[in-house]
């Protein structure tokens, strides 16, 4: 199974936002800067974790984006589905049931094989991203990092984070 880019880009970003002061938000821009990607491409994401309830969008020249939820409430799932879709990752077309010669009804009753292992696969793996959250993802970060990684994203923020006027 492989999922775009954005589905890394916007973990990253809702990691990020989790460091936000209260009333803090960064724009769409600064959370491309940061993580070297493009700001359009990024904000279709930012869009889908909007309305997922992920994100909040604070309007305005001082606005940007902050969590609408605590990380803790944010699973690897949540956002996943915010920007792949709900749609399964594998979708049987029932090709068994074309080409030359092709057999009567009777003989596709039972749904295909095929079908229901990728289904089970991906209940499986939808059933372990619901566990992980975002807060047991930034804890482990903070455990093995040796100060460089917040060293960083700190002086980031400390540059960009803007006030929100509804903060």
């Amino acid at each position: 199974m492989k999922l775009s880019d954005g589905v890394e880009q916007a973990i990253h970003c809702v990691g990020m936002l989790s460091g936000l002061s209260e009333g803090g938000v960064l724009s769409a821009a600064a959370l491309a800067e940061f993580h070297g990607v493009s700001t359009s491409y990024l904000l279709k994401h930012l869009q889908a974790l909007s309305g997922a309830g992920i994100v909040a969008t604070m309007p305005g020249p001082k606005g940007g984006y902050r969590l609408a939820k605590t990380p803790d409430r944010i699973s690897l799932l949540d956002i996943v589905l915010a920007v792949e879709g709900p749609a399964p990752a594998f979708r049987c077309a029932e090709i068994r049931q074309r080409g030359p010669n092709p057999l009567p009804g009777r003989y596709f009753t039972k749904p295909c094989g095929i079908n229901a292992a990728m289904l089970k696969a991906e209940k499986a793996y939808r059933a372990e991203l619901a566990k992980v959250t975002m807060a047991s993802i930034l804890a482990e970060l903070a455990a093995d990092d040796d100060g460089g990684i917040a060293a960083r994203g700190c002086a980031f923020m400390e540059i960009n984070e803007r006030k929100s006027a509804r903060g």
